[in-house]
């Protein structure tokens, strides 16, 4: 009789077991039909390469897509709920701030039992971050519109991105290419924060977007002498505390990203633009807090991602100094 019994509970312990995986079904939805249509109409498939660029100051994220001309090009554009801290890189554990720079995510940094819905790691402290000794633990992009040093997206809008993530590298991308970035690196945005002690980072971070924002292609990125580097050859183990070797200069980017650092200059030197604000705590897109104004928080609970639709032409993207080049003449 003892032995029935502790046969039978083993067996209710068992199919709980399974019970309790089948119902949690989180991560396995579908990309929704509608971007599925999206991505076909663009030229691209679940399967494709993706990408991500994350603008803090905007509470923005970017998702793009590898299309059959080979290049990346911007599927959609969705508002984060929630990011904690200031402008500025995290380099304390407990410090809230959500960090800026280059990760890679793998399939082994999704979570999809997250107890904020859905998550991935962005993998920080990467390789430089280490070195420079910069703390920090489970850094994230999640659901539940609630952030301790995260980016916080609402739930809906994380399934659908955490949708296309999954496809992507269960299809055979090994890993996708994250860029943390303060802000749009306009001439507009280095003017106003030209005064903040972080702009030498900053415009190390926008070495490696300036290089996306031409080639099209996530840059390979790298670390030597403190900093990131974009043109090191893939081979040979470089010390990202010790002395940069000598680079050959990049035929393909070397005129344009001449021309850029000369803008960047005039904008960092033009006291033009009204100067930036401190951030108290963090920020959230001006949608959210549109809906927390005139609903409050349960709104933003039930909201779907198309509630707060954010879409940016392509054509926008392309040159972030194409206005200032077009009225210069440049």
């Amino acid at each position: 009789m003892l032995r029935q019994l502790c046969g039978l509970a083993f067996l209710l312990i068992a199919l709980s077991g399974c019970a309790s995986r089948n119902l949690d079904v989180r991560g396995l939805d579908p990309i929704p039909p509608r971007l599925v249509a999206e991505m076909k109409a663009r030229g691209m498939t679940p399967a494709d390469p993706i990408f991500i660029r994350i603008h803090k100051q905007e509470s923005e994220l970017e998702l793009w897509k590898r299309d059959r001309t080979g290049k990346f090009a911007l599927l959609k554009t969705y508002p984060l709920c929630r990011w904690s801290g200031k402008l500025g890189p995290k380099m304390a554990e407990g410090d809230r701030q959500a960090p800026e720079g280059f990760y890679t995510v793998t399939s082994a940094m999704l979570n999809p039992r997250s107890k904020f819905n859905l998550s991935f790691d962005l993998g920080f402290p990467n390789r430089l971050e280490s070195a420079l000794g910069w703390k920090g633990t489970a850094l994230m992009v999640h659901g539940a519109c609630s952030s301790s040093g995260c980016y916080a997206m609402t739930d809906h809008g994380v399934e659908e991105v955490y949708a296309v993530v999954r496809d992507a590298l269960a299809a055979g991308q090994d890993g996708f290419q994250v860029q943390a970035l303060p802000f749009r690196m306009t001439p507009q945005n280095l003017s106003r924060h030209r005064a903040d002690p972080n702009m030498p980072f900053w415009r190390n971070l926008k070495e490696g977007s300036d290089r996306f924002d031409i080639l099209r292609q996530p840059p390979v990125v790298r670390a030597c002498g403190r900093r990131y580097v974009f043109n090191a050859p893939p081979d040979g183990e470089l010390d990202p505390l010790g002395r940069c070797p000598a680079f050959g200069a990049e035929a393909e980017t070397a005129d344009r990203l001449a021309a850029i650092s000369l803008r960047d200059e005039a904008a960092l030197n033009s006291p033009s633009a009204e100067a930036a604000r401190s951030y108290v705590d963090g920020g959230m897109h001006p949608s959210f807090r549109q809906i927390l104004a005139t609903s409050g928080a349960k709104r933003l609970e039930k909201m779907t991602s198309s509630d707060v639709p954010v879409s940016r032409p392509e054509a926008a993207l392309a040159d972030p100094y194409r206005s200032q080049a077009v009225a210069t003449g440049r």
